[in-house]
C-alpha cells in the first residue's frame, strides 16, 4: 500500500470520528449468532433493574428529526383564508411566553419530555411556526385566537406535543421499546434447551488439574457432542485430539469450517469457538470450557448463551470454582441441578521468596510475563545481549505463529528455552514452563474517559497466568512463580493468597432480532444510535446479569454509517471481530463500500488493497502492519461464511493468510534485529496500535459528550435563545471544535500563529474585501 493511500485512509477514518458527536453450513444448520460477538473494551455493569443504571442519560441519545418548513405554490393556506395572516413579531412573544410556563414543562414530563427534550422540541416548534409559510389550519386558528386576545397561551400545548412526537418518534413507542429490550429472563430465549431436562456437571479446579481432560473423555465416548472453547487454538486442539483418538470431529469457528469426512458429511462431534455454539442442534454431551469468562466485559454474553441455550442432555462446565455459585443461580431459572466435581492441581506450584532482579539470573524453562509490547521489546533486547535464545508470544500474533513459537520453546532439543509473553499465554497453549516471572504486576487499562490507568492484576489473573508454571507429564512438572522486581513480589504474594471472589454477574448482549425491532420503531436512527438507546433503556436482572460492552460495535457502526447497507447486513458488519486500529478500520470501510455497490470482494481486489505479495519485515513497524493485514484477512474469512457470494475467494485468502503467517514468523524470530532497525516510535500514524487507538477514541467520545451535554433546570430562569443557568456552559469555539474532532491541536496552533502575524485587528475589515 502506498504512503499516499495510507494517508488518505487515515484521513478518512479521522473524518468519521470528527462527524460523531454524541450462513448456513452444509447439511447442518447452525444458529450462528452473527457475532453477537462485540469485542468491547470496558465493562459497564447494570446498576438498576429498571434501566441498566443509565435512565438519566437516555433522552440525550434521541436526536430530533427535521420537519420541512417549505410549501409549494399549490398548497392552500386554509388558516390564513379563515382568520387572516399571523403577525410573526407578535407570535414570537407568544411563543416565548409559552416556553416560560412551568406547568407546561411539568405536563411535558408526563409525556416523556424531560427538560432537554422539551427544550429541543420547543426550538423546533418555534422555528416551524416562525418560518413555515403555511401552518396546519387548526394550529393557525389557535395562534390567531391567542394573538387576538380570545385564547390562552396554554392552548398551544396540544399542538406543541403533536410536533414533539413528530420529531421524537420514540415518544409514541417507548413502552414497546422497553418491552423489546427487557432482558430479565434470558433463560426463556432458548426453547429447545427448555424442552429437555439437562444434566449439569461443573468440573471445578485450578490450572493443570485435569478438569477439562475428564470432561473430554466423556465427550469422546458419547454418541454426539460439542466442545465450546474460548479460543480458536483450543477448539483446533480438541478437533485434532478427537480425530486422533478415533472420534470423528468437525471444526467450526467464525472464520473456518473443517470436516473430519473428506466428503464433507457432518460428523456427530464438533469442536467450536464459544460464539459459534449451536442452540438448535441436539447433542448427547456438551462441554463449556473456561466458564469463568461469564464475567468478561466483552464476551461474557457468549458463555451465558451457551450455558442457557446449548441443546444437550449433559452439559459439562469447566472452570474456576468462583463460577460455581453463578452457574447454580442461573440453573435455578432453568430448573436444573448442578453436580460439582472438584479437582486439585496435579503438580506442585511454589511462590519463590526472592525476585529475579537481574537478567543474568535467567534459567532454561523461564517465562517472562508482561502486559505491554514495549516490555516485550525491552526484555528481548536484554536477553539478546546475553546471547539467550527465546520465543515470543503475544495476543496480536497469528495462531500459526503462536504455535510455532510454543513448539520451539517446548522442544527440549531446541536451544530456544526462554519464553517472553503477554497474558495471552493464560489459556489456549500447552507450554512446558518451569518458572513464571512477572515482569510487572500492574496492567494498563483504559477507563471510559479514555484515560490510561494502571491496575494491579486480579487474583484470578495471577492464578491463571502463574498456574501455567509446571505441567503434568512434561520435563517441568513442578512449577515456580516469582517477579522480576523485588517490590512486586510482596504484591503478587498477597494477590495469590487472596480467595477469588465469587462471580456475581454474567454478561448479556442484544440479539439481531431485538435490534431489528428497535430499528422498525426508530427508522431514522443510525445503527450506533440504536445500540446506544438499547443499552440505555434495557432492563436486566441486576442480581445476575450485566450488559456487555459494545464500544467496538458502535465504533464500526459509526465508520460505515454513510455506506448504504440493508439493516441485517449492517448489523453483521458491525459484529465483525475486528481490531480497532486506523489501518484496519479504513480497510474495513473500503470493504463495506465495495459490498454496498454489489461488487464481490475478490482475491484480486484484496491483493490490490493490501499490497500482496508481502515482503519480509525490515523493522517493527513493518511487522505490526503485517499483523494488522492478517487481521483484515481474518475479517474477510469471517464475512465469507455469512455472505459467500460477495466474498467468493475464501480458499485463496486462506492460502494468502498462511503465507503471511510464515512471513510474520520470520519477523518474530528476528525481532531484536527489527527493533534495532526501528528509528521511529512503533505506535505512530497508520500503525497506531489498538490500545492507543481505543484510548484516543474514548477521549474523543468523552470530549464530544461533554461538548453536547446539557443540565436542564426550570424554564422561568432561562431564555430559550440564550440559555444561562440550567444550560451547558458556553465553551470556547476552539474547545468545542476540538471536542467534536473538527479541529486538531496542530490546526489550532497554526491558526493562532496566523492570527498573531495578521496586521488586521479583530472586528476590523480588510480594505480589499
Amino acid at each position: 500500500m502506498s504512503a499516499n493511500s495510507g494517508k488518505t485512509s487515515l484521513k478518512l477514518v479521522q473524518n468519521i470520528w470528527s462527524r460523531r458527536v454524541v450462513g448456513k453450513w452444509q447439511r447442518r444448520t447452525w444458529n450462528d449468532p452473527l457475532a453477537l460477538s462485540a469485542s468491547y473494551a470496558t465493562s459497564k455493569k447494570g446498576t438498576g433493574q429498571k434501566s441498566n443504571g443509565k435512565e438519566q442519560n437516555t433522552n440525550s441519545l434521541f436526536q430530533p428529526l427535521t420537519i420541512p418548513h417549505t410549501s409549494t405554490s399549490d398548497d392552500i393556506n386554509v388558516g390564513k383564508e379563515l382568520v387572516g395572516k399571523l403577525n410573526k413579531s407578535e407570535l414570537f412573544g407568544v411563543l416565548s411566553n409559552f416556553y416560560k410556563q412551568q406547568k407546561l414543562w411539568n405536563l411535558g414530563r408526563t409525556s416523556g419530555l424531560d427538560g432537554q427534550l422539551y427544550h429541543q422540541a420547543y426550538v423546533s416548534f418555534k422555528q416551524f411556526c416562525m418560518v413555515s409559510e403555511s401552518l396546519p389550519a387548526d394550529l393557525h386558528i389557535v395562534l390567531s385566537d391567542i394573538l387576538g386576545g380570545s385564547g390562552h397561551v396554554d392552548d398551544i400545548y396540544p399542538y406543541f406535543l403533536r410536533h414533539a412526537k413528530e420529531i421524537f418518534p420514540h415518544l409514541e413507542c417507548m413502552e414497546d421499546l422497553k418491552k423489546i429490550s427487557d432482558l430479565r429472563q434470558p433463560a426463556n430465549w432458548y426453547p429447545n434447551a427448555r424442552s429437555i431436562q439437562r444434566k449439569i456437571v461443573f468440573h471445578a479446579g485450578p490450572t493443570n488439574s485435569g478438569k477439562t481432560h475428564h470432561a473430554l473423555e466423556r465427550l469422546m465416548n458419547a454418541k454426539s457432542g460439542v466442545y465450546c472453547g474460548p479460543l480458536k487454538l483450543l477448539a483446533t486442539e480438541v478437533f485434532y485430539k478427537s480425530n486422533a483418538n478415533g472420534t470423528p470431529c468437525d471444526l467450526v469457528t467464525g472464520e473456518e469450517r473443517r470436516y473430519a469426512d473428506p466428503e464433507q458429511n457432518p460428523a456427530s462431534h464438533v469442536a467450536c469457538t464459544i460464539e459459534m455454539t449451536s442452540v438448535t442442534t441436539p447433542f448427547e454431551v456438551a462441554i463449556i470450557d473456561e466458564v469463568q469468562m461469564l464475567r468478561d466485559s466483552s464476551r461474557g454474553w457468549a458463555w451465558t448463551r451457551a450455558l442457557l441455550g446449548v441443546y444437550a442432555q449433559e452439559v459439562h462446565v469447566c472452570g474456576e470454582a468462583a463460577a460455581i455459585s453463578m452457574v447454580e443461580e442461573m440453573m435455578n431459572d432453568t430448573g436444573e441441578e448442578v453436580e460439582v466435581r472438584r479437582y486439585k492441581r496435579l503438580t506442585s506450584l511454589t511462590v519463590l521468596e526472592t525476585a529475579l532482579e537481574s537478567f543474568d539470573n535467567v534459567e532454561p524453562g523461564d517465562c517472562f510475563v508482561c502486559f505491554s509490547k514495549s516490555d516485550i521489546y525491552h526484555i528481548t533486547r536484554k536477553l539478546e545481549q546475553r546471547n539467550k535464545q527465546f520465543a515470543v508470544i503475544y495476543g496480536g500474533l497469528p495462531p500459526g505463529a503462536k504455535l510455532t513459537q510454543a513448539q520451539r520453546f517446548n522442544d527440549p532439543n531446541d536451544p530456544c528455552n526462554i519464553l517472553v509473553a503477554t497474558d495471552a499465554i493464560g489459556m489456549g497453549l500447552n507450554l512446558s514452563i518451569r518458572r513464571i516471572i512477572f515482569f510487572n504486576v500492574t496492567k494498563p487499562t483504559i477507563n471510559e474517559k479514555g484515560e490510561k490507568e494502571m491496575d494491579v492484576i486480579s487474583t484470578s489473573q495471577a492464578l491463571q497466568i502463574g498456574g501455567r508454571a509446571g505441567r503434568y507429564g512434561t520435563q517441568y512438572e513442578d512449577g515456580f512463580i516469582t517477579t522480576f522486581k523485588r517490590d512486586d513480589l510482596t504484591i503478587l504474594t498477597d494477590r495469590l493468597r487472596c480467595h477469588i471472589l465469587p462471580i456475581e454477574q454474567a454478561g448479556l448482549h442484544p440479539t439481531a432480532e431485538q435490534i431489528e425491532l428497535f430499528a422498525f420503531h426508530l427508522p431514522k436512527a443510525t445503527m450506533a444510535n440504536i445500540m446506544e438507546i438499547f443499552t440505555s433503556i434495557c432492563r436486566l436482572d441486576d442480581n445476575k446479569y450485566f450488559m456487555c460492552n459494545n464500544d467496538s460495535f458502535i465504533l464500526l457502526a459509526d465508520a460505515i454509517e454513510h455506506v448504504p447497507l440493508d439493516l441485517r447486513v449492517r448489523y453483521v458488519f458491525c459484529c465483525s471481530p475486528i481490531q480497532n486500529t486506523p489501518f484496519i478500520i479504513s480497510t474495513f470501510l473500503k470493504i463495506a463500500k465495495q459490498f454496498s455497490i454489489n461488487a464481490p470482494i475478490t482475491l484480486e481486489w484484496m491483493c490490490n488493497r493490501l499490497g500482496w505479495p508481502f515482503p519480509s519485515p525490515k523493522h517493527m513497524a513493518d511487522l505490526i502492519h503485517l499483523e494488522q493485514v492478517f487481521d483484515i484477512l481474518d475479517v474477510y474469512l469471517w464475512l465469507s461464511y455469512r455472505f459467500p457470494d460477495m466474498f467468493p475467494d475464501n480458499v485463496h485468502i486462506r492460502d494468502m493468510q498462511q503465507a503471511l503467517d510464515e512471513v510474520i514468523q520470520h519477523g518474530i524470530i528476528n525481532i531484536v534485529k527489527l527493533l534495532k532497525a526501528q528509528d521511529m516510535p512503533v505506535s505512530s500514524g497508520l500503525l497506531e496500535d489498538e490500545y492507543d487507538f481505543q484510548m484516543n477514541y474514548r477521549k474523543r467520545k468523552t470530549l464530544a459528550d461533554k461538548a453536547t451535554a446539557h443540565d436542564w433546570d426550570e424554564p422561568e430562569l432561562v431564555s430559550e435563545d440564550r440559555p444561562q443557568k440550567g444550560r451547558r456552559k458556553t465553551l470556547r469555539l476552539t474547545d468545542e471544535l476540538l471536542a467534536k474532532g473538527i479541529l486538531t491541536k496542530q490546526m489550532v496552533a497554526r491558526l493562532q500563529n496566523e492570527f498573531s502575524k495578521s496586521p488586521r485587528k479583530f472586528g476590523q475589515s480588510n480594505n480589499s474585501e
